[in-house]
């Protein structure tokens, strides 16, 4: 697609470093105190009593380890072909949620569950059942519950898809990215096809409700022919879901991102056509676009959940209800208690020794204000509804100049302001992260060469 001259603006002065905006304040923008163990555990105590008996809990368990580096990755992974790692990784991971069951003043119920990494399906179906029914003795599982996992169709096997459904899984993510063998061969991500299809056909097959497809843009050496075909073969499947990421090039973050340069890289332009190209060929499909970066076909949850303004945000990206406690379990895991993030050591070994001692795995964290609670929630109304009510007490919290960012995105045609109201337009979808940006007042606060830390925009 070509892209008009108000659009290559819009590019240019847009595509900046810009959060993904899974929390308010951003992780770097953290309290650089760190909260010791007992006053983040009253915090989650505080959170649990609140909302448990109402809403239920949600679970991320991070399972790092994968046999190979795909060098696109931003995820904290451990490479290794030795998988006597699983037991004793798993033995780590009970021993920390037994740190939480023992704050809890009654049985858990757990209404989210979701197992990332890394490579999930690198372990063995029979450990995957073994940490799952560590997790679930002492809980309660949710009549409505939603329990996920991430799947690479180079290993996902029939197995590993029959255990997880037998233990409650009904969702599955695959991470495609890319089907042209060029592109494959530079990120270092080779899969088949053939590989995607049968494990996709082996979801359905035994059940499962909804199948996404991870899906990303602006990798080494795509081009709208490439991406096109792509998604052709995407369309010979038809996921419940897609989820179409810009790459982040952060080599300065992932070493593994340097056995490419700039110069493979799709530039400003030719990155957002692609998401054009895609945006278009999805729509004409029958996916509609949903929030940053996901799009899901009318039968799915998501959808439902945003035509019903239930939609939610928190580090497992977009989830169909919103649960006050999320607790993240495993290595460089994220918890959400309302009140206070805490993000766990990120070293499988420090992890370990920690969490086998009896300890938190704190790495670092941050108690919420009154104010941090009120950005979050708008940032969460643009980012879930496209829409935010300007309340009194969000006005006045607010600088002059964030109105003045908004009247101009408003004649740029990104959003559009009524009486006490925000709405993204169509047209802004695509640059929600930057109206998002508009009230990170902790953001506006860093220096610039803090905000590098962010992969572009666009």
């Amino acid at each position: 697609m070509n892209i008009n001259a108000q659009q290559e603006y819009l590019i240019q002065k847009y595509n900046v470093p810009a959060p993904r905006y899974t929390s308010y304040p951003t992780v770097p923008y953290w309290d650089k105190e760190v909260p010791d163990a007992k006053r983040w555990m009253d915090v989650v105590k505080y959170t649990f009593a609140e909302s448990n008996a109402t809403k239920g809990i949600s679970l991320y368990i991070h399972l790092p380890f994968c046999e190979v580096l795909c060098t696109y990755c931003g995820c904290n992974t451990r490479i290794t072909k030795n998988h006597s790692v699983e037991e004793g990784y798993i033995q780590a991971i009970l021993s920390e949620w037994k740190l939480y069951l023992d704050q809890f003043s009654e049985k858990p119920v757990i209404r989210e569950l979701h197992l990332g990494g890394g490579t999930p399906t690198f372990f063995k179906p029979d450990n995957l059942r073994k940490l799952l029914e560590g997790i679930y003795e002492g809980a309660i599982l949710h009549p409505e519950k939603e329990f996920s996992f991430e799947g690479h169709p180079n290993n996902t096997t029939t197995a590993h898809l029959q255990t997880l459904y037998d233990l409650g899984f009904r969702r599955v993510s695959y991470g495609i990215q890319d089907f042209d063998l060029k592109v494959q061969l530079t990120i270092n991500r080779i899969q088949p096809y053939e590989n995607v299809k049968h494990v996709t056909e082996e979801a359905r097959r035994i059940g499962y409700d909804s199948v996404n497809f991870d899906l990303i843009y602006g990798l080494p050496y795509q081009t709208p022919q490439s991406v096109s075909e792509t998604i052709d073969k995407v369309a010979q499947l038809m996921p419940d879901r897609i989820a179409f990421y810009s790459y982040a090039h952060v080599p300065w973050v992932k070493p593994g991102q340097r056995s490419y340069s700039d110069k493979d890289l799709p530039d400003n332009a030719e990155k957002r056509a692609l998401y054009e190209l895609g945006l278009q060929k999805f729509k004409a499909l029958g996916y509609t676009d949903i929030g940053m970066d996901h799009f899901a076909l009318p039968q799915d949850a998501l959808y439902k959940a945003y035509e019903q303004k239930e939609l939610h945000r928190n580090f497992m990206g977009y989830t169909t209800f919103q649960t006050d406690l999320l607790i993240g379990l495993g290595t460089s895991s994220i918890s959400d208690a309302k009140y206070g993030y805490m993000q766990n050591l990120k070293k499988v070994e420090t992890y370990k020794e920690a969490v086998l001692k009896g300890e938190p795995a704190i790495l670092k964290g941050h108690l919420l204000t009154e104010e941090d609670l009120l950005i979050k929630e708008a940032i969460l109304d643009i980012a879930c509804k496209g829409e935010l009510s300007l309340s009194k007490e969000l006005v006045a919290l607010l600088p002059e100049d964030v109105f003045a960012e908004l009247s101009q995105m408003q004649d740029e045609g990104l959003v559009k302001l009524t009486e006490g109201k925000l709405t993204v337009t169509e047209a802004g979808k695509a640059f929600t992260r930057n109206i998002c940006m508009v009230f990170d007042l902790k953001l506006k606060q860093a220096e610039p060469a803090e905000q590098q830390v962010f992969s572009k925009a666009i």
